[in-house]
C-alpha cells in the first residue's frame, strides 16, 4: 500500500520503466524522410539589398540544386497570383519574391494604359514607393481570365390546361474579358463559361456574338462601351464598379448602370474608332438616333464574379441549371 492518498499504487519494473520512456521519446522524435530532402534547419535570407546579406550554403536540398539565377528566372515568368503562392514555399523564397522588380513589372504592365511617368506618380504619392503595397492595394482589372455574371428571368410558357399557366426560369450568362491595353471583350449567352472561354479573343467572329469596345478606369470605377453593328447601330454602356474579397483580389464587379441608345452613322463609321469616347458626356436619357431610344436598363444587375482560365473547367458555373417550371393558378 502506497503512503499518498491513493489506495492503490502501480508498481512498474525498472526495466518496463526504461523501455516506455524510450517509446516515448521515439514517438516524439519521429523521423520524418521529407525533413531530410527539405532542410531541418533552413537558415533565413536576408531581405534583398541588405548590407547583412552574407555567402551561405544552404542545407536545403532544393536550394542547392535550383541556384539563385535560376530562381530569379522561374520566379520572373510567373503571375503574380503564382509569386503568392510561392512565396509560402519557404523563407529563402519568401525573401526571394519581395524583390521590387517582379512587382514593378507587374504593375507596369497592368497599368500600361496609364503611362510609366503616372505609375510612378502614383506609387509615389499613394503607396510610398513600395511595388508591392501598390499591387495589392490599388484597384485593377484582372486579365487572367473572365468576370461572369448570372442572370436569370421568369417567362411565361404555354398553357397545357384550362386552370394553370406555367411559367419557366431562364438562366443566362453576361461575360467580360479585360485587356490590359484598354480594350475588352463582351458576350451575352446562355453558354456555360467552359464553352464561351474558347470563343473570347479578337479573332472569333461576329457570329459567335462576341463584341469589342473600350474602357476606362478611374480608382474603382470602370467606364465601358461597345458597339451593335447593324442597320441601326446601337451602343452599349456600362458603369461598374471594383471590388475584391480580399487585399489584391479584384474578383467582384457590381454593375451600376447599363444604358443602351442609338448612334448616327457618321458616329458608327470607323469600326476601330473609340465607341468610348464617342459617348463620353453623353447622359443616360441621350441617344443620337431617334429610331433607337435610350434604355436604362434594371434587370439583370448581377454582379460580377471573377474566374481565373485556370478554373473554367472546375467552376460552379458549369453546373447545370435544373428545370424549374412553374404553375400559376389560372
Amino acid at each position: 500500500m502506497a503512503s499518498g492518498g491513493s489506495d492503490f499504487a502501480l508498481t512498474v519494473p525498472s526495466e518496463l520503466e526504461s523501455v516506455l520512456r524510450s517509446k516515448t521519446v521515439e514517438f516524439f522524435i519521429t523521423r520524418r524522410p521529407w525533413l531530410d530532402l527539405y532542410g531541418v534547419n533552413v537558415r533565413p535570407v536576408a531581405p534583398f539589398g541588405s548590407i547583412s546579406r552574407k555567402p551561405y550554403v544552404d542545407s536545403a536540398l532544393i536550394h542547392r540544386s535550383l541556384p539563385d539565377e535560376l530562381l530569379f528566372e522561374v520566379i520572373a515568368r510567373m503571375t503574380p497570383y503564382d509569386m503568392g503562392k510561392a512565396s509560402c514555399v519557404c523563407r529563402k523564397w519568401r525573401y526571394t519574391i519581395r524583390n521590387p522588380v517582379f512587382w514593378r513589372n507587374a504593375c507596369l504592365k497592368a497599368w500600361q494604359f496609364s503611362g510609366m511617368v503616372e505609375n510612378y506618380k502614383i506609387l509615389q504619392s499613394k503607396y510610398d514607393g513600395s511595388w508591392r503595397k501598390m499591387w495589392l492595394s490599388r484597384p485593377r482589372l484582372r486579365t487572367d481570365g473572365l468576370y461572369v455574371s448570372r442572370n436569370t428571368y421568369i417567362r411565361v410558357g404555354v398553357a397545357e390546361w384550362k386552370i394553370t399557366n406555367p411559367v419557366h426560369v431562364v438562366c443566362y450568362f453576361r461575360y467580360l474579358r479585360f485587356y490590359p491595353s484598354g480594350r475588352f471583350l463582351y458576350k451575352n449567352s446562355s453558354q456555360k463559361v467552359k464553352d464561351v472561354v474558347k470563343c473570347m479573343s479578337f479573332r472569333s467572329s461576329k457570329a459567335e456574338s462576341v463584341f469589342g469596345g473600350n474602357y476606362t478606369l478611374s480608382d474603382d470605377k470602370v467606364e465601358a462601351a461597345i458597339l451593335y453593328p447593324g442597320a441601326q447601330p446601337t451602343v452599349l454602356r456600362m458603369r461598374l464598379r471594383l471590388r475584391g474579397t480580399t487585399a489584391g483580389a479584384n474578383n467582384r464587379m457590381d454593375l451600376v448602370s447599363l444604358v443602351t441608345s442609338g448612334v448616327n452613322s457618321s458616329e458608327a463609321s470607323a469600326p476601330e474608332e473609340d465607341i468610348l469616347g464617342v459617348v463620353e458626356g453623353w447622359q443616360d436619357d441621350e441617344t443620337h438616333n431617334p429610331d433607337v431610344p435610350a434604355v436604362s436598363h434594371k434587370r439583370g444587375m448581377t454582379p460580377f464574379v471573377f474566374v481565373p482560365f485556370g478554373e473554367v473547367e472546375t467552376s460552379v458555373l458549369n453546373l447545370p441549371v435544373e428545370k424549374m417550371d412553374y404553375f400559376v393558378p389560372g
